[in-house]
């Protein structure tokens, strides 16, 4: 019996040992994907798309090759290694051929020399990218009735979310005040049954709900229990991005009493297709999401919106354009699939966008025009300013201020924080009652282990009136967001207001010669912040939003392609929340919540790509890029060119002139995109061209991805027709082309350009004629006047005789000969 408990804790031990050893990789091999299969294997016929057409999921010649491909996967990986030393997760079929497995480092090494094995690379993690802009944006009177209305906006048009899930129960998703909706035959993807309901999460609204976790499993990162072993939300995130693009109209935004206005996604009728791939503690694995990517596209989806981004760059990947991740999205929009991916929330650094590929629209993030903001009025008439999303105290009453630091119970607590105001039973309510509490903004507020929410019930559990939070220290780069609260409440965010409150209240309150208070005589009064001020400065691009030039390796080479392409609304945004979300530890238990990240702005533009889509359902992905980029505004509401915020050399935050780098093309007018005139198109061969023309870029490692040879008749990488110019090296004069496509009626357009002095433009020809549906070229020339060392920027406009002004950005940055 010992000798059999002895075998089985070795056995144990080994396994732990192999486990701990073993890592995820996902590995691409020879044979095309189901998208790109040209035929030319006995037994199995083409299956490959034109460019920008879906996958035929009904199609029997698919699910067999499908199938092939699956076979040949497992068999590669049972001649290789013996059953039980290795774990395969996923196939990659449709979009990459490949498939992830868990294996030790040494397993990884001999598939990287086994015959038909292109690339073996090593998984690696993602993040989250963490309702008033219907109306910003203009969507109720500008773009709503041009589809009948917002119970028509985005009908059929069925948006897929990689993101953390969703909560089916919110009034966002609901469908019982709504038109019954109909099916939508082109998609075909699954719903999950939860394990404790037995119903599905589907409800006509949602039309499919799945989640992906192999990898995360295997790396031993999942916990069931927290992280949710289906597509329920158990973080917030997913339900807030979904709800974005996607909620219904009109929803009521209450929380403690207030209603914030009313919530509703950008194309409130589009149909939510949930693939659950990122969980609450750790984020997500490449692996996950690439699975989710391959079978939201094979399901059918029109859209998709990535609210996601790496960690750190992958491991074994020199190029940032070719890796599983970014050649899965180009197998996608192959597919005809809009993809809009969040910029990353780097900035306001230069280099730090994590969305790199041209077929992707990487989305930066503004900051809108609704700004909270509320004041604390002091015994000595001093009107300190902060935020607090809370009402008033008492009109015309002041309240004694009592120090959380002067109302301990005893001095034993001192090891709990309890300036941090997070536990009621430290502090003494008998001298709380009827004052307003002065707290502590610690560090735990950063690391998220205290709340301003907890703050609050604190405050209201001691029957305090109310509550002000003082901001001491703190770094520079720290954001404050006003925090809904129920009880009249205040952040002094403002180190100096803090030092004013502190020193006041000392001076008001005598002490005895151990230190102990003897009366409290200090008063205050919280001011009402639940009223927006509307700013025409809006928008701006938030000091967060990720900011290029755009790389094309991870030596941080730069790329001749503009990135971010677009300015969303990102800051500050309402939406849908799950009740058990914990992404937000304000919003613990709410229905909603006010956030803030290119997370948010990503959406926007995922469900603004959804009525144009409805409006023009032929369209390819890049056509829809193009009308959003090249209709876009780079003013303010008030006229001026748009603002930039950037961190000072003090630490504070000061506003600077944006350039293309902080907002890509500029702002999005959705209004104007579902009528851009003309169109910049491009295609699958079109993003192969500029891959083969990058410099640095490997053709066998394109060929590893795309299974095509190179072809170099665009001769530069800015030659690709995108709706923006970028030379990261002009020498002397470079002469790029472009070629538009008329989508309306017959129009003459005059063509000007405008650059930079230290680079001359000139654009050919001055002007033309397009007819409807046909298509010109025009040359731009740009030439180095004197050597600056930084970037140059500018633009060519077009301007129709009906109307239409077609805008695209130029940059170069000017080197000797």
């Amino acid at each position: 019996m010992r000798l059999l408990e002895f075998g089985c804790l070795v056995a144990v031990l080994c396994g732990l040992l192999v486990s701990v050893k073993a890592e995820i990789y996902i590995v691409t091999v020879e044979g095309e994907p189901v998208i790109s299969y040209g035929g030319g294997i006995d037994g199995f016929e083409a299956t490959a798309v034109e460019s920008d057409e879906k996958i035929d999921t009904n199609s029997e010649l698919v699910t067999s090759y499908a199938h092939h491909l699956e076979k040949k996967h497992d068999m590669l990986l049972g001649m290789l290694f013996e059953p039980g030393t290795y774990k395969k997760l996923y196939s990659y079929r449709h979009l990459i051929n490949g498939f992830a497995v868990h294996i030790s480092p040494e397993q990884a090494e001999t598939l990287r020399h086994a015959p038909g094995v292109k690339s073996v690379e090593r998984d690696w993690k993602v993040k989250r990218l963490t309702t008033h802009t219907p109306q910003f944006l203009g969507l109720p009177t500008g773009v709503w009735p041009t589809g009948g209305g917002f119970d028509r906006a985005g009908e059929d048009i069925v948006i897929g979310f990689v993101d953390s899930g969703i909560y089916p129960h919110h009034p966002s998703f609901a469908t019982h005040n709504t038109e019954p909706y109909e099916p939508v035959p082109k998609y075909r993807g699954k719903c999950e049954i939860d394990p404790d309901t037995k119903k599905n999460y589907c409800n006509g609204k949602i039309v499919g709900a799945q989640h992906f976790a192999q990898a995360a499993i295997a790396a031993g990162a999942f916990n069931p229990s927290m992280d949710l072993a289906s597509p329920l939300d158990g973080d917030g995130h997913g339900s807030h991005t979904a709800s974005i693009a996607a909620g219904n109209n009109g929803i009521p935004v209450r929380m403690h009493g207030h209603e914030f206005g009313r919530a509703s996604g950008m194309a409130p009728r589009a149909r939510i297709a949930v693939y659950k791939a990122l969980y609450r503690l750790f984020g997500g694995f490449i692996a996950d999401v690439v699975a989710a990517i391959d079978q939201a596209v094979y399901d059918g989806v029109d859209i998709l919106s990535l609210s996601v981004g790496p960690n750190s760059p992958p491991a074994a990947t020199k190029t940032t354009f070719l890796n599983p991740f970014d050649a899965t999205l180009l197998g996608a929009v192959k597919a005809g699939v809009f993809v809009a991916q969040a910029a990353g929330n780097g900035g306001p650094f230069p280099k730090t966008m994590v969305s790199y590929s041209p077929w992707i629209a990487s989305v930066a993030a503004a900051i809108d025009d609704r700004r909270y903001k509320n004041h604390l009025t002091l015994g000595n008439g001093k009107v300190l300013a902060g935020i607090g999303l809370s009402p008033a105290t008492h009109l015309n009453e002041s309240y004694t201020l009592v120090a959380a630091n002067d109302v301990l119970l005893d001095s034993s607590v001192m090891k709990f924080s309890p300036t941090d105001c997070q536990r009621p039973e430290l502090l003494n309510k008998r001298l709380i009652e009827g004052k307003i509490l002065l707290c502590g903004y610690s560090f735990n507020f950063i690391s998220g282990s205290a709340s301003i929410k907890k703050v609050s019930e604190t405050a209201k559990a001691l029957g305090a009136v109310g509550f002000v939070l003082c901001v001491e220290n703190v770094s520079p780069e720290t954001r404050f967001d006003p925090v809904p609260v129920g009880l009249p409440g205040i952040v002094i965010v403002d180190v100096r207001n803090s030092k004013e409150l502190v020193d006041y209240y000392n001076i008001s309150t005598p002490r005895d010669w151990t230190g102990r208070v003897k009366s409290f005589t200090g008063k205050g009064k919280i001011g009402d912040g639940l009223m927006p001020i509307l700013h025409k400065s809006a928008p701006q691009v938030a000091l967060f939003s990720a900011r290029g030039p755009n790389i094309k390796d991870f030596s941080f080479q730069e790329a001749d392609l503009l990135k971010p392409d677009i300015l969303a609304p990102g800051s500050l945004i309402w939406a849908a929340w799950s009740p058990n979300g914990t992404d937000e530890p304000n919003y613990v238990g709410e229905g909603f919540a006010m956030i803030s990240g290119t997370s948010m702005s990503a959406p926007h533009i995922a469900g603004i790509a959804a009525l144009i889509k409805q409006k023009h359902p032929h369209w390819s992905p890049a056509a829809i890029k193009s009308a959003l980029m090249t209709t876009t505004s780079t003013l303010d509401r008030a006229g001026n060119p748009l603002l930039a915020q950037q961190a000072s050399e003090t630490g504070t935050t000061k506003l600077v002139k944006a350039t293309p780098f902080d907002y890509g093309s500029g702002h999005v007018d959705p209004r104007a995109a579902l009528d851009p005139g003309l169109i910049f198109d491009a295609g699958y061969e079109d993003y192969l061209g500029f891959l083969c023309t990058t410099p640095g870029i490997d053709v066998h490692e394109i060929r590893n991805y795309t299974h095509t040879p190179c072809n170099k008749t665009m001769g530069k990488p800015s030659n690709l027709n995108t709706p923006s110019i970028t030379i990261s090296h002009l020498v002397r004069t470079q002469t790029v082309t472009r070629t538009v496509t008329n989508v309306a009626e017959e129009e003459t357009y005059m063509i000007t350009a405008r650059m930079d002095p230290a680079v001359a433009i000139d654009v050919n020809p001055p002007a033309m004629t397009v007819r409807a549906g046909a298509s010109r070229k025009f040359s731009v020339t740009l030439t180095v006047r004197r050597v600056t060392g930084t970037y140059s920027f500018g633009e060519v406009l077009m301007k129709g005789s009906r109307g239409h002004k077609v805008r695209i950005p130029v940059l170069a940055n000017g080197y000797p000969r």
